[in-house]
C-alpha cells in the first residue's frame, strides 16, 4: 500500500462533503477535526517514519522502539481502533520499503513486530503472520487481548494451507510453536473457548492438556462438551476423549464416567472405576452405573465388593422409591376414576356412562390405566380387592395385558413382586398365563439379580407349543434384559426366529426383543439371525403390520453407532423393495438417533415431500372419463395404489427418524417441530398418522405448550388414526407429570369420543400415561442434565412408536400388550441424598431452571427461578439442582437420582 499525500486526502474529504447535507457536513468536519493531543501525536508519528525513511541505522533504531512503544501502550485494551495505528495506516507500505531494506538484526525483528501488527488493520492477506515469524522473540500478549486473537485466526488459515499438501516441514512447526504461545496466553486471561477453538482447527487437541490447570479445567471441559453436537464422527469422540483425560488429570472421576458413558466405551469405563481411590466417589460412580444400566464385573476381593455390587445391580430402588411415596404421601393407592374424574366431565347426558364402562375394551382401559397409575407402588385397589375378577372382565388377548398390568404395579420389587405373581402362573387360561410370564419380565426390569429369575423363570416357555405364551415369554425377557447384552439370554432367543412352530408374530416380536436386549452393540450374530429369517419371508408376510418391527430390530442394533452401519446396509440390498427401503430408513434413523446429523434430517425430509400426485391425478381422470377399464388398467392402478402405500410407510417411518435424530440437540428439535407442521398440513395421509408420533418422541415427558395445542388440534382430525395417534402423544408428553392443562384436554376428549370404543380407549391411556406413578416417574430417555441418551429407554419408545405406525391392527387390535415396550423407559424422578454410609438424609436444595453457563466467565448462576425444598425432591424435564447448604459436598455435579454428599471440612474439595 502506497503512503496517501495528505492534500489529496483533504481533496477529497472536501468532494465528498460537497454531496452532504448540512448535518452531515458538520458531523464529517467534527470527526475530521483533531485534537491538539491527537494533532502532537500525528505529527510525533510522522517525524518517526520519516527518520525510519532515511535509511541510517543509528536512526532507525530508535524511532521503530518508539513506534513499538506508543503502539503497545495504545493496544492493551482495544475497543477500537487505537490512535497511532490509524494515524499509522498511510504510512505502512513505507514502513515495508523500508523493512525490506534493512539488513538482518535486532532492528529488523523489531521493525517486524510493529508491522504485524500494522498489518492488522491494513491488510486481509495474512500479512500479521507473515511478519510474526519474521519478529522477535517476545510475549505474544504484550500487543493486546485483539492482536492475539487476530493472530490465532491467520494461525488457523495458514496452518490449513500449509497441511494440505506438505505435513512435516519447519514451517509447520514454526506455526505449532506459535499456537502453542497463542493458547497458553488465551488460558491464562480466562479465553478458554478460544484457546479450544484454534486446537480444534488444527487437529491439534492432543496439546490440550499441558496448557490446562486446576482451575480452567471446567470451564475447558465444559466447552468440549458443548462442541459434541456440532463437530461430525469421529472428531465428536475425540472431544470426549480429551474432556476425560483432562477430568482424569483432575481427580474429577465422576465427570470422567459420564463421558464414558455417553462414548458406550466399557474399557475407559472400567479402567476408571477401578482407578478411583476413593471408595465414596466409588460408590457414586456406581449409582450413575445403575441409572444407565451398566454393569461392570468386579474382583470378588476388591475393596466394598458386595455393597458396590448391591448398588449397580439397583436392588435399592424400589425401597427408595416407596420412600420417596411417603415423604409425598401419595403411597395410598389409586383407582383408574380418580384419573378419569367423569364427575367433572361436560354434558354427562350423552356420556354413556356405567354401559360405556363395562365393555372389553374400557375394562382393558382400566387395567393399563391401574397400572401406570400405581405403577412401582407395590399396590393398587383394583387387584387387591378381587383380582381374577379384574381380569375375567377381560377377552383374550385382553386377558393378557390384564394380568401383566400387575407386573407394572410390583415394578423393580423383584422378591415380593414375583411372589405375588407366581399364582397366575399356574393358570389353565394360556391368555392369563402368558400375561403373568410378560408380569415377570416387568417385575425385573432395570433390576440385576444373581439368582437370575426372569430368565429361571421365562426360558424354559420359549419353546412351549402355544404361540400365545411363547408371546409373553419373549416379551418379558426383552423387558427384563434390556439394553444388557447378555450372551446367555440371546443364545436361548436366537432359536425363537427359526423355529418353524413359531407364527409371524412371535418371530417378529423376537426380532425386536433381540433388538431390545442388544440395543446398540453392533451384534453381528444377531443381524444375520434377522436377515436369514426375513429372507425367508414372502411378500406378503413382509407386509403384515409386525413385520415393521423386524426392520426395526436391525436399527435397533446399531442405535447410534452412526458410520459404522455401511457394512450392515450394504447387506440389506438382498431384500426386495419395499421392504428394503423401509428397513434402511429405519437404519439411518436408529444409527444416527441424538446426533442431530443435519444432512441425515435433510435427506428424510427429502423422503417425506414426494407426493403420490400422480395417483390423484389418475383416479381424477378416470372420474371424469367415465369410461370402463379393461382388466389390466385396473391392476395397473391397484398396483399404483400398493406403491403408494408402500411410499407411504417409508414416508412414515422418515417422519420417526427426524424425530430420532433431532431429540438430541434443541435447536434441531425446535427446527423439526416447524417441519413437521407443514407435514402435517400437506402430507399423505400414512404419513400424517406418523408426525403426532415424531412430535410425541421429541417432547417426551416435557408438555411444550407449542406440540400440547398441535395434538389437541389434531386429535380432532377426520382421520380416526391421525386422532388416535395424536391422543397417544398428548400421553407421552405428558407421562408422569400430572400437567393440569393436558389432563383437562383429555377430559374434553374423552366427553368427544365417547361413542367412539378405539378413541375413547386411547384416551384412557393417555390419562394412564400422563399420572404415571402418580406423577413421580418419567419415559424421557435423556437423563444426566438431559447430557446422557439411555438407549434401552429410546429403543423401547421406538418399538411402541412403530407399532402405532399401524395403529388399529396393533395396538388397538390384539397387540396392545406392546404398550409395555414402554417399561425400559420409565424411570423416576426423584433426588435423594445419601451420606458416605449410604444412609438418607435430608438436604436442602435449590432447583429451578437449567440455565447454559459455557464460556460464561466468572461463576454464573447454573439455575434461574429457583425454589428450595429439602430432599427427596422431584425433578421436571429441564430442572437442575444445586446444594443450597454448605455443610456438604456432593460427589457429582449433577444432583439427580442418588447422591452421595460428604460432610465438609476444611480439607475438603469439592469432588
Amino acid at each position: 500500500m502506497v503512503a496517501q499525500d495528505p492534500a489529496k486526502e483533504k481533496e477529497k474529504g472536501d468532494s465528498r462533503a460537497a454531496t452532504l447535507s448540512d448535518a452531515d457536513k458538520k458531523k464529517l468536519e467534527k470527526e475530521n477535526e483533531l485534537s491538539e493531543e491527537d494533532l502532537k501525536l500525528q505529527t510525533e508519528l510522522n517525524m518517526l517514519v520519516e527518520r525510519l525513511s532515511q535509511g541510517r541505522p543509528e536512526l532507525q533504531k530508535p524511532a521503530i522502539e518508539s513506534l513499538r512503544n506508543m503502539i503497545r501502550s495504545s493496544t492493551t485494551s482495544m475497543t477500537s481502533v487505537p490512535k497511532p495505528l490509524k494515524f499509522l495506516r498511510p504510512h505502512y507500505q513505507t514502513i515495508i520499503d523500508v523493512f525490506d531494506k534493512m539488513p538482518d538484526n535486532d532492528t529488523k525483528k523489531t521493525a517486524a513486530s510493529v508491522l504485524s501488527v500494522m498489518a492488522m488493520t491494513m491488510s486481509s492477506t495474512r500479512e500479521s503472520i507473515k511478519y510474526k515469524i519474521l519478529a522477535t522473540e517476545e510475549d505474544i500478549g504484550a500487543w493486546g487481548h485483539e492482536y492475539v486473537r487476530h493472530l490465532a485466526g491467520e494461525v488457523t488459515q495458514e496452518w490449513n494451507d500449509e497441511t494440505r499438501d506438505i505435513t512435516d516441514n519447519k514451517r509447520a512447526a514454526t506455526l505449532a510453536s506459535l499456537a502453542r504461545q497463542i493458547v497458553k496466553y488465551f488460558m491464562e486471561h480466562n479465553a478458554e473457548p478460544e484457546g479450544c477453538d484454534l486446537l480444534m482447527e488444527m487437529d491439534q487437541l492432543a496439546l490440550l492438556p499441558e496448557f490446562v490447570d486446576a482451575h480452567s479445567y471446567n470451564k475447558v471441559c465444559l466447552y468440549l462438551i458443548s462442541c459434541v453436537p456440532y463437530v461430525a464422527d469421529p472428531e465428536d469422540s475425540n472431544l470426549l476423549k480429551t474432556a476425560i483425560s483432562l477430568y482424569h488429570k483432575n481427580n474429577q472421576y465422576t465427570e470422567a464416567v459420564r463421558l464414558a458413558i455417553r462414548l458406550n466405551d466399557m474399557k475407559i469405563i472400567n479402567d476408571l472405576f477401578t482407578s478411583c481411590p476413593d471408595r465414596s466417589v466409588k460408590k457414586q460412580i456406581a449409582f450413575i452405573l445403575a441409572h444407565s444400566q451398566v454393569y461392570l464385573d468386579l474382583d470378588e476381593s476388591s475393596d466394598g465388593y458386595d455393597e458396590l455390587m448391591e448398588i449397580m445391580s439397583n436392588s435399592h430402588l424400589n425401597t427408595n422409591h416407596l420412600a420417596l411415596a411417603r415423604e409425598l404421601d401419595i403411597a395410598e393407592p389409586k383407582n383408574p376414576e380418580d384419573v378419569y374424574k367423569t364427575h367433572l366431565e361436560q354434558h354427562r347426558s350423552i356420556y354413556t356412562g356405567g354401559s360405556g364402562l363395562d365393555t372389553a375394551k374400557q375394562n382393558l382401559a382400566s387395567a393399563f390405566v391401574n397400572g401406570f397409575l400405581n405403577c412401582g407402588f407395590g399396590t393398587d385397589k383394583m387387584f387387591a380387592e378381587d383380582a381374577n375378577k379384574w381380569i375375567y372382565k377381560n377377552k383374550e388377548h385382553g386377558m393378557l395385558s390384564a394380568t401383566a398390568s400387575l407386573g407394572l404395579i410390583l415394578l423393580w420389587d423383584v422378591e415380593g413382586g414375583l411372589t405375588q405373581i407366581d399364582k397366575f402362573l399356574y393358570s389353565q387360561d394360556e391368555y392369563i398365563k402368558s400375561g403373568s410370564l410378560l408380569a415377570c419380565g416387568i417385575v425385573n426390569a432395570r433390576i440385576r439379580n444373581e439368582c437370575d429369575p426372569a430368565r429361571a423363570l421365562l426360558s424354559e416357555h420359549l419353546i412351549n407349543k402355544s404361540n400365545i405364551i411363547r408371546t409373553g415369554a419373549v416379551v418379558g425377557l426383552s423387558l427384563a434384559y434390556a439394553g444388557t447384552n447378555r450372551a446367555d439370554i440371546i443364545e436361548v432367543l436366537l432359536p425363537v426366529l427359526d423355529d418353524e412352530q413359531s407364527s409371524l408374530e412371535v418371530r417378529c416380536l423376537a426380532a425386536v426383543s433381540l433388538g431390545l436386549i442388544a440395543v446398540g452393540s453392533c451384534n453381528a450374530e444377531i443381524a444375520e439371525a434377522i436377515l436369514h429369517c426375513l429372507l425367508a419371508r414372502s411378500t406378503l408376510e413382509l407386509k403384515d403390520p409386525m413385520a415393521k418391527l423386524m426392520a426395526l430390530a436391525l436399527g435397533l442394533l446399531h442405535l447410534g453407532q452412526q458410520e459404522r452401519v455401511e457394512t450392515i446396509r450394504a447387506t440389506l440390498q438382498a431384500l426386495e423393495d419395499p421392504f428394503k427401503s423401509l428397513a434402511v430408513i429405519f437404519l439411518d434413523g436408529c444409527a444416527y438417533a441424538g446426533t442431530g446429523n443435519v444432512l441425515k434430517i435433510q435427506q428424510f425430509l427429502h423422503v417425506c415431500s414426494e407426493h403420490s400426485e400422480q395417483i390423484k391425478k389418475e383416479e381424477t381422470d378416470d372420474k371424469k372419463s367415465g369410461d370402463k377399464k379393461d382388466e389390466a388398467a385396473e391392476k395397473e392402478k391397484e398396483k399404483k395404489k400398493e406403491e403408494a402405500q408402500d411410499r407411504g410407510m417409508q414416508q412414515a417411518a422418515a417422519a420417526l427418524g427426524i424425530a430420532m435424530i433431532a431429540m438430541g440437540e434443541d435447536i434441531g428439535n425446535e427446527m423439526s417441530l416447524r417441519s413437521f407442521g407443514h407435514l402435517l398440513r400437506y402430507g399423505d395421509p400414512l404419513l400424517r398418522r406418523a408426525v403426532p408420533l415424531a412430535l410425541g418422541l421429541l417432547s417426551v415427558s416435557n408438555p411444550k405448550l407449542n406440540v400440547m395445542d398441535t395434538l389437541s388440534k389434531f386429535s380432532h382430525d377426520n382421520d380416526s388414526e391421525v386422532a388416535s395417534n395424536s391422543v397417544f402423544s398428548m400421553g407421552l408428553i405428558g407421562a408422569g407429570t400430572n400437567n393440569a392443562r393436558l389432563a383437562t384436554m383429555l377430559r374434553n376428549l374423552a366427553v368427544y369420543h365417547t361413542k367412539d370404543a378405539n378413541s375413547l380407549f386411547m384416551v384412557r391411556i393417555a390419562q394412564g400415561l400422563l399420572h404415571m406413578g402418580k406423577g413421580t416417574h418419567s419415559l424421557s430417555p435423556q437423563y444426566s442434565d438431559r447430557f446422557l441418551v439411555s438407549r434401552a429407554s429410546l429403543a423401547g419408545l421406538l418399538i411402541v412408536l412403530t407399532s402405532c405406525l399401524d395403529i388399529k391392527s396393533t395396538i388397538l387390535g390384539k397387540h396392545h400388550y406392546l404398550l409395555y415396550y414402554l417399561v425400559p423407559a420409565i424411570q423416576s424422578r426423584m433426588l435423594v441424598c445419601f451420606d458416605e454410609d449410604l444412609k438418607p438424609i435430608t438436604a436442602s436444595v435449590r432447583v429451578g431452571t437449567a440455565v447454559d453457563i459455557v464460556g460464561q466467565a466468572g461463576r454464573p448462576k447454573a439455575i434461574t427461578g429457583f425454589q428450595t425444598h429439602t430432599t427427596p425432591v422431584l425433578l421436571n424435564y429441564g430442572e437442575r439442582a444445586e446444594l443450597a447448604t454448605d455443610d456438604y459436598v456432593p460427589l457429582t455435579s449433577v444432583l439427580e437420582g442418588f447422591v452421595v454428599l460428604r460432610k465438609r471440612s476444611t480439607d475438603t474439595e469439592m469432588a
